[in-house]
C-alpha cells in the first residue's frame, strides 16, 4: 500500500521525542520503538512512531502465527505490534494455565495510518492516502506542543507492591529446578517471578519516559492499545530480518556498573572472565543457532560475535551475535515463528525449559519475554525481547512488572531475583 512521505530537519531530537510522544496519545493504537542512539550496523533508525490504526489483528495463541501470516501478506504496509510468551503453545503441544491479571490479547498487530520515523536529524512523515493532507498540520502541532511544563503526577497512590510467590517457595522451586538439570533433564530454565498492583490508576507516558532515562537501553518500546500498555526498557534484540540475512542477539550475563572508572573497568573485566556467565551464553547461543538452523539456507549459520561485553548506563551486559541467511522466498512470520520464544527466556533444552516454567511459574507470562516489533512492506523485521517492563491494563487497574534469572547447575538462589535481578 503506497504512502506518502515527507521529511523535515529539526535541530533538537530530544525535544521532537518528547513532543511526539505527547501528541501521540490521542489516539488508540501506539508503538514506540526508540534505540536511544545506540546505533550499530544493525540499526535501521534512532525511533519510529506508528499510530491510528487502520486494519488490525488479535488473536490467542491458536492458530496465531498463520492467522499473522495471512493479515501480513493481505495489508502489505507496515504492521506493528507484539507477540505474547504464550504463543509457544501454537509452535509447541504446550499450555499456559497459569494465573493471568492482565488479560492482553496473545497477539496483537496494526496497520497505521500514520508512520513517523527518526533518523539522525530528519523526520520522516509515511503517512496512508486517507490522511496525507494531514501531514503539515501534524508537524506543525507537534512542534508546538510545549514540553516543559511539569507533567501531572504519576500517581497520588501509594503503590502497595506484592509478590506472586514469597521467598520460601521461591526457594523450593528453585531447588525443584536443580534437581531437574542434576537428572539431566535441562540444562538451564529461566525461572521468573510476577510483582503486581491492583487497583491502580496511573499516568503511563511519564512512568515510561523515567524508566527509559534510568537505562537508555536500546530496545525502549512504549506501546498503548487501547486500555493495554506496554513500558519497556529492553537491552535485547530478539529477531531482525534484513533482505535475506537474520541476525539474533542474545544476552546472558550482567554486572553492575561504578562510577568510578577504574573500578567500573575491573567489573567489565571480571564479567567478560566469569565461567558461569559466559557458560550460559554459549548455552543460549547453540540454542540460537539451532533455532535459526531450521529456515536458514545450508551453512549459513554462523556467530559474528561471541560473548561480547557491551557497557551501558547502568549495566554491563554480555551478547553474542547469531546470524544466518534465508532463502528470498522464505515467509518472514515463519522465520519468526521457527525461533519464538527466545531462548534466552527460557533455558535449554527449549520445549524442556518451557513445561518446567509453566509447572513452577505462579502467573501467566503474556507479553513478558514476549516481542515488540514490526514488520516493513518488504518483509524485513526487528522485534525486541520485553524484559524490564512495566504492563499495565487501565480497565483493571492493574500493574505488572517481572523478573527472572537464568537458573544453571552452579546457581546460588540468594543470588537470583531476592539477590542481584537481572
Amino acid at each position: 500500500m503506497l504512502r506518502k512521505q515527507i521529511t523535515y530537519t529539526v535541530k533538537d531530537i530530544e525535544t521532537f521525542k518528547r513532543s511526539v510522544l505527547r501528541w501521540a496519545q490521542q489516539f488508540d493504537e501506539i508503538v514506540w520503538l526508540d534505540s536511544n542512539d545506540h546505533s550499530n550496523s544493525y540499526s535501521s533508525f534512532e525511533a519510529i512512531l506508528a499510530v491510528d490504526g487502520l486494519t488490525g489483528i488479535s488473536t490467542d495463541y491458536n492458530n496465531a502465527f498463520m492467522d499473522l501470516r495471512e493479515y501480513q501478506s493481505q495489508v502489505n504496509d507496515w504492521i506493528f505490534g507484539y507477540l505474547s510468551y504464550d504463543l509457544k503453545n501454537n509452535v509447541e503441544n504446550l499450555v499456559s494455565q497459569n494465573y493471568d491479571g492482565l488479560h492482553f490479547p496473545e497477539l496483537y498487530f496494526y496497520q497505521p495510518k500514520r508512520i513517523i520515523q527518526i533518523k539522525d536529524n530528519k523526520i520522516s512523515f509515511m503517512y496512508l492516502q486517507m490522511v496525507q493532507d494531514e501531514i503539515q498540520l501534524d508537524y506543525d502541532t507537534i512542534c508546538e506542543i510545549d514540553t516543559n511544563n511539569r507533567d501531572a503526577p504519576v500517581t497520588n497512590e501509594s503503590p502497595s507492591i506484592k509478590m506472586r510467590i514469597f521467598k520460601d517457595e521461591y526457594f523450593k522451586n528453585v531447588d525443584t529446578i536443580l534437581n531437574h538439570i542434576h537428572h539431566g533433564d535441562i540444562y538451564e530454565v529461566n525461572f521468573c517471578q510476577e510483582f503486581f498492583c491492583e487497583g491502580l490508576e496511573i499516568l503511563t507516558l511519564p512512568i515510561y519516559e523515567k524508566l527509559n532515562a534510568i537505562s537508555k537501553p536500546p530496545f525502549a518500546a512504549y506501546a498503548k492499545l487501547f486500555d493495554k500498555y506496554l513500558l519497556c526498557a529492553s537491552p535485547e534484540r530478539f529477531l531482525k530480518k534484513v533482505d535475506n540475512k537474520i541476525v539474533s542477539q542474545p544476552i546472558k550475563g550482567t554486572a553492575a556498573r561504578s562510577t568510578n572508572i577504574e573500578q567500573d573497568n575491573i567489573l567489565k573485566l571480571h564479567l567478560e572472565k566469569d565461567e558461569k556467565e559466559r557458560s550460559e551464553n554459549v548455552m543460549i547461543v547453540d540454542l540460537v543457532r539451532n533455532d535459526l538452523s531450521k529456515k536458514a539456507t545450508k551453512g549459513s549459520v554462523m556467530v559474528e560475535e561471541l560473548c561480547k561485553v557491551y557497557s551501558f548506563k547502568q549495566v554491563h551486559q554480555m551478547i553474542s551475535t547469531v546470524s544466518c541467511k534465508v532463502k528470498s522466498d522464505e515467509n518472514p512470520v515463519d522465520v519468526l515463528k521457527s525461533c519464538f520464544p527466545m531462548g534466552s527466556m527460557t533455558g535449554a533444552p527449549k520445549v524442556s525449559a518451557m513445561k518446567i516454567i509453566e509447572e513452577l511459574e505462579s502467573f501467566k507470562r503474556g507479553l513478558y519475554s514476549g516481542a515488540v516489533g514490526y514488520l516493513d512492506p518488504q518483509g524485513d523485521f526487528d522485534f525486541n525481547v520485553v524484559i524490564r517492563s512495566i504492563l499495565y491494563n487501565s480497565s483493571h487497574k492493574y500493574l505488572s512488572y517481572s523478573v527472572g534469572s537464568a537458573i544453571t547447575a552452579k546457581s546460588d538462589p540468594e543470588k537470583g531475583i531476592y539477590g542481584m535481578s537481572s
